[in-house]
């Protein structure tokens, strides 16, 4: 399958379910996808993005090996929404390896801190956040402190209800 000409076929859940079904738990069909991920044309990776999050919803291993990638290109400056989404979306549900603590902490609480960042970008920083401070309980009080401040400009009741229900987590 040419997964380019698959994704540009159709921009459809039927066509990502297809896709994300052919691939499987095959790491070698699974490779393709994230070049296009990782390398390919910005304006594309809305499309891609779908059928990765299809895939790895299943298969979240697949991930693994191209983490540090994912992460790197997520911080790139002038990344689109989509793509630091995708990657933190991710974080929030995996057993991040220890080597990448620092860089995830770092690129977790850059996006939490900043106020123009897309709302599901931030949202999922502060999950990631959450997951870590239980490894990391140092950082709770900074987590709790830039909530703090984002409550003051938050303006979608899902961002509120969150980092509110983050907060009380994190004081326990």
């Amino acid at each position: 399958m040419d997964i380019l000409a698959e994704i540009l076929a159709e921009q459809s859940k039927k066509q990502a379910e297809k896709i994300a079904k052919w691939i499987g738990t095959d790491a070698e069909r699974f490779a393709p996808l994230m070049q296009l991920f990782l390398h390919g044309e910005l304006k594309l990776i809305p499309r891609v993005a779908v059928v990765f999050g299809t895939v790895t919803d299943i298969h979240r291993e697949l991930i693994m090996p191209y983490l540090p990638e994912m992460i790197s290109r997520a911080m790139q400056p002038g990344m689109p929404d989509g793509i630091k989404r995708t990657v933190v979306r991710e974080l929030q549900f995996i057993d991040i390896p220890e080597p990448l603590h620092g860089d995830v902490m770092n690129m977790c609480f850059d996006f939490l801190a900043d106020a123009q960042q897309a709302v599901a970008v931030r949202a999922f920083s502060m999950t990631v956040l959450s997951n870590l401070a239980k490894i990391y309980p140092e950082i709770r009080q900074e987590i709790i402190v830039i909530l703090a401040d984002a409550l003051e400009q938050a303006n979608t009741p899902g961002f509120i209800n969150r980092a509110l229900k983050t907060i009380r987590a994190l004081t326990k």
